[in-house]
Order: structure tokens, then sequence, then C-alpha cells
């Protein structure tokens, strides 16, 4: 069953106290909401947030995923973390290849295939980001971009691996900008990825996958983009920071 996913990157914010606050808001919003078998909600707070994250969302209607994992499981990596890490803290998600990451860390499509093996290895699904640059998607190479980045970082996975993976389309001039991509361009894109599954895997695999949609998506946008029918939900930035704000987006899968 494919599921619609909404998830938060906080990326580098909040203090402990503060995600300690903005946990327990959003805990309180979804306690008082029925939340669909077939819908998830994810927050992916700053790695020292985890544990405290996964023991305040056990046995309640919210998942837990990190920002990011190192390929290896364990060894001389000062400052990383290794995805028998994750799966000791009870972490169920992990954002990879995400644009900052590809921009400021140099990460490769090669380099995140080396996380999605870690992370599936350890039974942790992987969400996988990919997308073009404002450049890219102007000189219309926006769909040779986002099918060669599926195609190096997921073709080596089996049917039953591609299972635990989720798929985040983010198109790189829409994060953090204040733009978002149309709800047309934003099926169009899905559609052309869920295209690009069924031709690699099967048909039954592209229509069990979720397809997320990230870039600057908020409460009054949220609404005609999951309406799409192949758009499955969205990866939110700033919007969830605020839990008022983070559960609007949430109710807009109703």
């Amino acid at each position: 069953m494919r599921k619609k996913i909404i998830a938060g990157n906080w990326k580098m914010n909040k203090t402990f106290q503060e995600a300690e606050e903005l946990i327990s808001d959003l805990l309180k919003h979804l306690e008082a909401h029925s939340l669909e078998d077939d819908k998830e909600i994810l927050i992916c707070p700053p790695s020292p947030y985890l544990e405290l994250a996964t023991d305040l969302a056990q046995g309640r209607k919210l998942k837990v995923g990190a920002q990011n994992v190192n390929a290896n499981d364990f060894g001389a990596y000062t400052g990383e973390i290794s995805a028998p890490m994750l799966k000791s803290m009870e972490v169920n998600y992990c954002i990879v290849g995400h644009s900052e990451r590809r921009k400021y860390y140099h990460e490769t499509d090669e380099s995140v295939a080396d996380k999605i093996n870690a992370l599936l290895k350890n039974e942790i699904i992987a969400v996988y980001c990919c997308g073009e640059t404002l450049e890219e998607r102007e000189s219309n190479k926006q769909f040779d971009v986002v099918g060669k980045q599926i195609e190096k970082a997921l073709s080596h996975l089996t049917s039953e691996q591609l299972k635990q993976i989720v798929i985040a389309y983010e198109p790189v001039w829409a994060i953090g900008t204040g733009k978002n991509a149309s709800p047309e361009q934003a099926q169009e894109m899905h559609a052309y990825i869920r295209k690009q599954i069924s031709g690699k895997f099967s048909k039954d695999a592209a229509e069990e996958m979720s397809i997320l949609y990230g870039g600057s998506c908020n409460s009054k946008n949220a609404k005609s983009l999951f309406s799409n029918p192949d758009v499955d939900g969205g990866l939110i930035g700033g919007a969830s920071l605020d839990a008022d704000e983070f559960f609007k987006i949430v109710k807009s899968m109703d």
C-alpha cells in the first residue's frame, strides 16, 4: 500500500529545549487527529536530538528520521553517525542525497548509493532526494538530470529493496527561496519519476513507491500540491519548525 507521508526536515535548527517543546506540541496535535493507516508523519531533527525524539514518539503517531548517515558501519570517522547507531535508537527513516549535502559536502549519486546500501542493511527506510538546479530547469534539462540521479543511486537495488525507498523530488531552485514548483510542474516531474521506476523495476514497484515534493512547501500551497495523483506528500523544511504550521500541512492530506 502506497503511503502518504509528511516529513519535517529540521536541518540545523532548535536547541535541545526547543526541540523537546516542538515535538511535544506536535504530538498534542497528532493525538487529537485521526490518522489513517496509509498516512505517516515523520520528523527529522538534528542527530543530537534523535534519542529524545524516538523516546517521545514511542507508541505515538509519529516516526523519526535522521538527516544523514555515514556509509560505514563503524570506524575512525570523527563527527559521523552510522546506520547501526541509528537502528540502535529506533530511527525509522534517514534522508540521503539532500541538495544541501550535495552542495556543501560534495556528495555524489555514487556516495549516496553507498549510504542507501548501509541503511537498507540496517532496515532503515531511505528518503532519497533528487532534483535540478534553476539553470538546469531553464535549459530544459530537468528530466535528464533527475533521470540520471535515479539511475546512479537506485538502479543497483532489487525490487524488494526498493520497497524500503521513498523518493523526495526537491527542485533545488525552490529550497529555502520561497519559490515552489507549481502543482503542474510537481505532478509532471513526479509522474516522470514514477515512469522511470516502472521502466527500471516494474509497474507494481512504481505504484507502491511514495514520492514526496520538497521545496518551499507550506500550509498555503500544500493542498494544491498534494492533490496531484503522483504527489504522495512532502518533505517540509522551514514550515516544519512550527508545530501549528506543520500540523496544518498534515491536515491538508485529509
